[in-house]
């Protein structure tokens, strides 16, 4: 049983599995860590998010060779950053935020690793060079400066329970994957029964953890410098996928975005549209749905896409 999370005001309160959340909604501080780093992230995160390599994955255009790499790459960031977390789960920056069993992904990876390239998959796949400097990153913070690791913890998990849930159904629609989840299981905690109150729960203790305010800036820090190594992976899977003779199904939206955006009007493009909807602007909320119901390819995929969105814009709001 997890301890309660307390303050004086005004409370919300949540299961997940069997921890008891309760979580102040109004006492959020700009001081706080949490949302310094949301703040301090928060071009990096759009960086990342707008390498081309992201929106052709979330337009569904995804290399079953490339989506098998990038597993490869996420197994041996994560076996680097668990192994860290493991050495440092007694240190009073890192105890506080070590939920192995909830949130843990090296064997999920390992799980889907074996599905794509069978028994004998370690045999198979090796660190990669845009990948390296990532993995070595992490080993270094570990053995050197532990609460730096918090800002790899925020990046990688956070990002995982939000924007990663997206990536999942997209991949499984566009690579054909079962939907009792092979291949998938990275993408599944099954530790935890609420995403939203979870993500409440770490970021409050993340809250708790006494830190200067200098200490929280060099965690803002690392956390940018995580968002570029992610950015190198993502160059180097680029870079990997124009040497790969693969057909690729567009499952997104029909259309190339430079076909959609002749004659500049930036209102027609389905991307602008999603994300000043996901900003929770009800006029391009409306407008996007009517863009899509105008395409009849679109119309197919609709449903899936309404959910897609849901998820998108949790991942801003939550």
């Amino acid at each position: 049983m997890e301890p309660q999370v307390k303050s004086e005001s005004k409370f919300t309160s949540e299961k997940n599995g069997g921890a008891s959340i309760v979580v102040d909604d109004e006492a959020l501080s700009p001081t706080d860590l949490s949302e310094m780093l949301a703040e301090g992230t928060k071009e990096s995160h759009d960086r990342a998010e707008n390498c081309q390599f992201v929106k052709d994955f979330l337009r569904g255009r995804i290399q079953r060779e490339l989506f098998k790499r990038g597993t490869a790459a996420l197994y041996f960031v994560y076996s680097a950053l668990e192994e860290e977390i493991e050495k440092n789960k007694d240190h009073p920056h890192i105890a506080p935020i070590y939920f192995p069993t909830e949130l843990h992904r090296h064997e999920a990876l390992a799980r889907d690793l074996e599905y794509f390239y069978g028994e004998d998959w370690e045999s198979q796949i090796s660190l990669s060079a845009g990948t390296k400097p990532y993995v070595d990153r992490i080993h270094e913070v570990g053995e050197k400066d532990p609460v730096l690791l918090v800002a790899h913890s925020y990046t990688r998990y956070m990002g995982d329970l939000s924007g990663g849930q997206i990536l999942k159904k997209v991949a499984q629609r566009a690579l054909k994957l079962p939907p009792t989840g092979e291949g998938l299981n990275f993408y599944y905690f099954e530790g935890i029964h609420s995403h939203k109150s979870f993500k409440q729960l770490y970021r409050s203790r993340m809250n708790e953890l006494e830190l200067q305010t200098d200490t929280k800036e060099r965690i803002i820090d690392e956390s940018n410098r995580a968002f570029g190594f992610n950015m190198m992976v993502f160059t180097e899977l680029e870079e990997t996928g124009k040497m790969i003779k693969e057909e690729v199904q567009d499952v997104g939206f029909g259309h190339s975005h430079a076909e959609i955006m002749q004659g500049g009007d930036i209102n027609k493009c389905p991307y602008y549209a999603a994300k000043m909807a996901a900003n929770g602007n009800p006029t391009y909320a409306c407008h996007l749905a009517m863009m899509l119901l105008r395409h009849p390819p679109c119309q197919v995929a609709l449903a899936a896409w309404v959910a897609a969105l849901a998820v998108f814009t949790a991942c801003y709001l939550l």
